[in-house]
């Protein structure tokens, strides 16, 4: 009875060490579309503000297959950019981290435009209120006299020729 234990545990050790590599070696190469999801993320060194999935120079071809070397083993997303930045520098991400000055360029823009809003709202508001300033209320004080003398004028004139 040892006897058949052993033999179900080297059958089941063999299975095993038979099976392992097989499902180990099931890393198929990434698609281009896996490979191109990230390099649309990426920006060309050598050209400027292209993004590198569309770039067709040399260097950018061999970036794309390195992001496919390093996606086949098993490198995460993070890890190919990351990777990238610290061979290039952060301008070859689409993305800058947010950390230090790059903080900036997520803050100014909303600040600008909401400082933009805020002055032309006031402008309007300011616009639209009546003034109160004495010297430009005798001003119009005295315009609506005027036009009420002319227009009285013009309609005795007009009575009188009727």
């Amino acid at each position: 009875m040892n006897k058949k234990y052993w033999i179900l545990g080297l059958i089941i050790i063999l299975t095993l060490v038979v099976v392992t590599p097989a499902i180990a070696q099931n890393n198929t190469p990434p698609t281009d579309d896996e490979v191109n999801s990230l390099a649309k993320n990426m920006y060309c060194p050598v050209c400027e503000n292209i993004p590198l999935d569309v770039c067709g120079t040399a260097a950018c071809a061999q970036w794309r297959q390195q992001i496919s070397d390093m996606l086949g083993d098993g490198f995460s997303d993070q890890e190919i950019y990351d990777f990238f930045a610290l061979q290039y520098g952060d301008r070859v991400l689409a993305q800058p981290p947010r950390t230090g000055l790059n903080w900036l360029v997520y803050i100014v823009p909303p600040a600008a435009i909401l400082i933009f809003a805020f002055v032309v709202f006031s402008y309007m508001k300011n616009k639209q209120k009546p003034t109160t300033d004495p010297m430009v209320a005798e001003a119009v004080e005295e315009q609506k006299e005027d036009e009420d003398d002319y227009q009285s004028q013009l309609e005795n004139e007009l009575k009188k020729r009727l």
